[in-house]
């Protein structure tokens, strides 16, 4: 039990959890088969997770289940179900051909509170006995009551935490546009004018038309340079197949060719991080980068990644007119430092900001677990 309920704390993701949640139950009743159910609003299921059956078995079976029979008595009255034979109850609709036969059942509803969140049940005791007949037991069902308390707890919060990621997702797209917005769109104007100007200058005046279209040159490349940036802020590398230093190394070398800042990027010692962290660093590095790039007219910006004790620390330096922390606090100009703060803690982390007019900024990020 005590393994199963570290293992269902060590995920954030939704999916993970609920995968988690369907394996433990199986090694701990020691069951054929598993699956959780979590309802949608229309009589089926979000989401169905089954552990026993394999992939081709899987897609043989067909589409979900529908809210029927045991489970849909599961997830209307909120009660457990301990059966010798589930074919033989007379709630039982039957199942697919392609599906498993499947004959002691036990099913557990998986509630916060007054809602139900999904239904956890198990098939087919595994028994020593060569002639059978062992079936889930009371103790069965205690210990099964023991992790559906756990798992709604799990599931609540990768559900905080997913919604927590989506808002953040939307702030940061919010951000980009206003990016866009600030910065491209000006230059595309600027752009336009200055191409017009160049147009009306071609036959009266080629010397100064040609100046004119230098600009149109120089104000095309700075424009390609800010939506390239913007670009790799929305869409950063997958943590999940690349890693932290390789989706970081991928992006400053982008930002190093974007820009006429030198942007250079070294990592030492760092092992895999949880999802989380990972994702809170990347995030951080790109907020600080772009304070950098965009604000401080850095000549050289260095981002570094090492492992430093039992921890990870991430660190952005650069070469600019720096700033008074205290100043740009109390002006309401907070270049992001509220959120990189937020981010670090809510990871178990911490930020630190040391910067002075004319001194350059160096902003580190350090996290258990390097």
């Amino acid at each position: 039990m005590s393994t199963a309920l570290l293992a269902m704390s060590r995920h954030l993701e939704v999916r993970d959890v609920l995968k988690t949640i369907v394996v433990s139950a199986r090694d701990l009743l020691e069951a054929e088969y598993a699956a959780l159910g979590v309802p949608d609003d229309h009589g089926g299921f979000a989401q169905f997770v089954v552990d026993g059956v394999s992939e081709e078995e899987w897609k043989a079976i067909g589409p979900l289940p529908r809210q029927h029979g045991i489970l849909a008595s599961m997830l209307r009255d909120a009660t457990p179900q301990r059966l010798g034979d589930v074919r033989l109850d007379p709630r039982f609709e039957g199942w697919p051909d392609a599906h498993p036969d499947m004959s002691d059942f036990i099913g557990m509803p998986v509630a916060d509170g007054d809602e139900i969140l999904g239904a956890l049940f198990l098939a087919n005791k595994k028994c020593p006995k060569p002639e059978g007949g062992c079936g889930f037991t009371a103790e069965d069902e205690e210990l099964l009551g023991m992790l559906a308390q756990h798992a709604a707890i799990a599931l609540t919060n990768a559900r905080l935490y997913e919604r927590s990621r989506e808002l953040t997702i939307a702030g940061e797209r919010a951000r980009i546009a206003h990016e866009l917005h600030d910065a491209v769109s000006q230059k595309l104007f600027s752009l336009r004018l200055t191409a017009q100007a160049a147009t009306a200058l071609v036959d009266r005046d080629p010397v100064r038309a040609k100046v004119e279209l230098h600009e149109v040159t120089r104000l095309a490349a700075e424009a390609a340079d800010e939506l390239r940036a913007a670009v790799v802020e929305l869409r950063p590398a997958a943590l999940d197949e690349d890693g932290l230093v390789a989706t970081l190394r991928t992006q400053i070398q982008v930002l190093d060719r974007a820009h006429s800042a030198r942007v250079t990027f070294a990592a030492h010692g760092i092992r895999a991080l949880p999802a989380a962290q990972e994702e809170a660093l990347l995030r951080v590095a790109q907020e600080a980068l772009h304070n950098a790039l965009r604000h401080s007219g850095a000549d050289r910006v260095e981002v570094t990644l090492v492992r430093e004790g039992q921890s990870a620390v991430l660190r952005v330096a650069d070469d600019g007119r720096g700033f008074e922390p205290d100043t740009v606090r109390r002006a309401g100009r907070h270049l992001g430092l509220v959120s990189m703060r937020d981010r670090a803690s809510g990871v178990g982390g911490s930020l630190t900001v040391d910067s002075a007019p004319g001194k350059g900024t160096a902003i580190e990020m350090e996290v258990p677990g390097g």
